[in-house]
């Protein structure tokens, strides 16, 4: 009996539509509560370094089961664990909007960071997958990272309207709605699949070890912040952290099914764009964290206009990704697109490192964003592709979770680092007598440079590391094993 692609019996557009809505709910939660932690804190009585967790408690699982979730998915079937994601992230959603103590939003948080990971992990896999073709892939990939990059944005704006106008519990109450048609939707629309087997790559010890390693090193991340980065703590838990990788690496090796296949590395081009989008990551988050304080504690913005402030960076983003990336990207390959993308975010940032005490949004803030969104828009699809350029749909899956796990790693360094730089930089200009505005936005600029070091970084790492145009996108009778590999 002749097989059919399921992906060609199910509208792969709407499939990709309901895909977008999960990712949407979870990237928007990420800093959708920033805005509320003052009200948070006031109405449940949060210590200021309790406080902090209400953040920490959802990326610490969120960041350490990315990896885990995204082999599962790969074992058991995407469709399976990403309508579990959503089911998981709404519920726990819910028990955070009705929260009374902060014990119970903190558990549910975490909860709640479990919920994303294992919906977020499966995503970007499940959109190469449906989208075979190089046209049609950079056009879905290119989709996924308007959601991606913009979602962070429009969480702000979002946030900000919904405390202000009722009250911090709607920021979690709105995903309710959100998640139980987007899970619906996903039984009708997403083609089924029952994934490899578990008995293709059951690594219990991997599993054990990488989950481990990436949950403590997030942790040390975020800590960093309370006891410094050269403190017993830091140091101890870092080196835990370090040795339980070094034990996860050593057991992919050897282990006869392995959680995460070592061959995924052999192309330079992935393991090339997970380093440079954890570099770019990290040099963005001093945009998407600090400039939200430089507009509300400098320029006295509140969160509405906090968020309309930033939204420019989503309109931009949005225009890019949706349009002209996927066109670029399929007339000049990924690398090409990739390198002006950077270079526009590198600009962004540096524009930023100059942003006075006394300085106006239409002349110091606005030019900036203007860039960085232009680039964003080029840049994160670009990467996207490259990272799931060797991907099998056996291993699309393990390659979107690591893909996000770079992700996240990334921004948890990116705010450590560069908030601690700030604060302590924020404080030795105080302490020489500098006003409260020009402290602040010292600690600021350097954050804003830094950052922009790091892109530039990442910059240098793309034009060196990465492949060529030509030899970056496989050839056309390479293409045909993949598109009849994922129609069976």
């Amino acid at each position: 009996m002749r097989r059919t692609n399921a992906s060609a019996q199910t509208p792969r557009w709407s499939a990709l539509a309901v895909l977008c809505a999960g990712q949407l709910m979870v990237i928007l939660d990420g800093t959708i509560v920033n805005v509320a932690l003052p009200s948070i804190q006031r109405d449940l009585g949060f210590s200021s370094s309790g406080l902090a967790w209400v953040v920490n408690a959802y990326l610490v699982p969120f960041g350490g089961l990315l990896l885990l979730c995204g082999r599962v998915g790969d074992l058991i079937g995407r469709k399976r664990v990403f309508i579990t994601g959503l089911s998981v992230f709404t519920t726990a959603s819910l028990l955070c909007g009705v929260s009374q103590d902060p014990a119970m939003l903190l558990a549910s948080r975490f909860v709640q960071g479990i919920g994303g990971a294992v919906t977020s992990a499966v995503t970007l896999g499940m959109v190469v997958t449906l989208f075979p073709q190089p046209k049609e892939r950079a056009k879905a990939i290119g989709v996924y990272s308007f959601v991606q990059s913009a979602g962070g944005s429009m969480g702000l704006l979002a946030g900000g309207a919904l405390t202000q106008t009722i009250s911090w519990h709607w920021i979690f109450f709105v995903n309710a709605p959100i998640g139980i048609v987007a899970a619906l939707l996903a039984g009708r629309a997403l083609a089924s699949e029952h994934g490899v087997g578990l008995d293709k790559g059951t690594d219990v010890v991997g599993a054990l070890l990488v989950t481990s390693a990436l949950m403590l090193s997030v942790y040390t991340v975020v800590e960093t912040t309370n006891y410094g980065w050269t403190s017993a703590h830091t140091l101890s838990f870092g080196a835990a952290a370090l040795a339980l990788l070094l034990a996860f690496v050593a057991r992919q090796a050897k282990a006869p099914h392995p959680l995460l296949p070592l061959r995924v590395f052999r192309s330079r081009n992935v393991s090339g764009a997970m380093g440079i989008q954890a570099l770019m990551v990290a040099g963005m988050f001093s945009f998407q964290f600090l400039c939200v304080l430089y507009l509300q504690k400098v320029l006295g913005f509140d969160e509405i206009h906090t968020g309309l402030g930033i939204f420019p960076v989503s309109v931009a983003i949005g225009s890019l990704s949706l349009r002209l990336s996927p066109k670029l990207i399929a007339r000049f390959g990924p690398r090409a697109v990739l390198l002006p993308g950077l270079a526009l975010i590198t600009a962004g940032l540096a524009t930023l490192g100059r942003v006075p005490a006394g300085g106006s949004y239409v002349v110091d803030v606005l030019p900036a964003l203007l860039p960085l969104g232009v680039g964003f828009g080029l840049a994160m699809p670009s990467l996207a592709t490259l990272a799931m350029s060797a991907a099998t749909p056996q291993d699309s899956g393990i390659a979107s979770g690591m893909f996000n796990t770079m992700q996240q790693i990334g921004s948890a360094f990116g705010l450590a680092v560069l908030s601690t730089l700030a604060t302590s930089h924020t404080d030795a200009l105080l302490g020489n007598g500098a006003s409260t505005a020009s402290a602040l936005t010292g600690g600021y600029q350097l954050a804003f440079r830094i950052g922009s070091c790091l892109v530039a970084v990442a910059l240098l790492l793309s034009a060196t590391l990465l492949r060529s145009p030509a030899t970056a996108q496989r050839p056309a009778a390479e293409e045909k094993p993949v598109a009849q590999n994922a129609a069976r």
